[in-house]
């Protein structure tokens, strides 16, 4: 492969959607549509997607591997690091090198902040940033964003309702700051502990977004949402365990809770739940998260042809429907 071609492909990298045009979301939205009416083809027939993750997931890593795999390509990685050469010392820079020389794309989670835009930097072939620490979640966005539209009919103008781990939670870092094309008004609401870190509210600043902040959370609170994002407070990211112990029963949703709602609202969560939302509310038209996990498939498949090249006319044109 000729150096041109190296850096081409090296410059479809995803590593962050916050530099996406809302053109671009747009696109990316249509093309996830295209593949949620047909999502069995062979337009990646002959293509190898490596998954590298380094971090443990159920939903992001399978529904990687299940869209390459109904696009027809073939599917290597590791789900557990601890199989890897990284126990014998081989570093980053030279894993991701050598599983360049075997696969066309790589999917990869890491717990080290900025290491998926370092994978870009040094590998031959695209990365897909599938969470890196508590910093970005682009591809979780995207199935949030195909998600909002598809319940709002609509990106824009919409109220935002971020609730419990916003400091950790890298899936409300990522949603906030591709958000900015359109227009939102975020509420969040979380402890002092996990109040969403100020780098992100100079963000919003910077780009005119309009937040509020709150620390009640009650049927009152969250009556004039349109879409309210729930999450999980994340044990795995605390140093100090009483501090979690502090925090995580504070933001519970109760049935009860939605008796103001609007009509058109929908509860997200970007999964797994732990307590924080009644398993009663699973049953009420609010609840959407199952059908957001399962658009994670068709954004995924998107973003997979996206970094390698393949447009929205070629999906569109493509014959080998099955």
């Amino acid at each position: 492969m000729k150096k041109s071609k190296l850096i081409a492909m090296k410059n479809r990298s995803l590593v962050t959607l916050a530099g996406h045009t809302r053109e671009k979301i747009e696109y990316l939205i249509r093309m996830a549509q295209e593949f949620e009416k047909y999502p069995n083809r062979r337009i990646l027939a002959g293509k190898v997607v490596a998954t590298l993750f380094f971090e443990p997931s159920t939903r992001t890593r399978l529904s990687f591997e299940t869209a390459a795999n109904r696009l027809g390509a073939r599917v290597i990685g590791f789900a557990d690091p601890k199989v890897t050469s990284g126990t014998k010392g081989e570093t980053l820079k030279d894993t991701i090198m050598m599983v360049s020389s075997y696969a066309d794309v790589i999917v990869m989670r890491h717990f080290l902040e900025g290491a998926a835009l370092y994978a870009s930097e040094v590998a031959p072939v695209p990365i897909v940033n599938a969470g890196d620490g508590a910093n970005q979640h682009p591809s979780q966005t995207m199935l949030d964003l195909y998600t909002i539209n598809q319940t709002q009919g609509t990106l824009d103008n919409l109220n935002i309702y971020m609730v419990g781990d916003l400091k950790y939670g890298r899936t409300v870092h990522s949603l906030l700051m591709a958000m900015r094309h359109f227009n939102p008004t975020f509420h969040f609401i979380a402890p002092d502990e996990l109040a969403m870190p100020a780098v992100y509210k100079r963000y919003c600043d910077e780009y005119g977004i309009k937040y509020v902040e709150h620390q009640d959370f009650d049927a009152d609170t969250i009556s004039d949402a349109d879409i309210l994002y729930m999450t999980r407070v994340q044990k795995e990211r605390f140093a100090d365990l009483d501090e979690y112990e502090r925090v995580k029963d504070r933001y519970l949703l109760k049935k009860d809770m939605l008796c103001k709602a609007r009509p058109n609202m929908k509860i997200l969560h970007p999964l797994p739940r732990v307590n924080e939302i009644e398993y009663s509310i699973d049953d009420t038209p609010y609840a959407y998260y199952f059908q957001q996990a399962q658009n994670g498939l068709y954004a995924r498949q998107a973003l997979i042809c996206d970094v390698l090249g393949i447009t929205l006319e070629d999906v569109k044109n493509d014959k080998t429907i099955l």
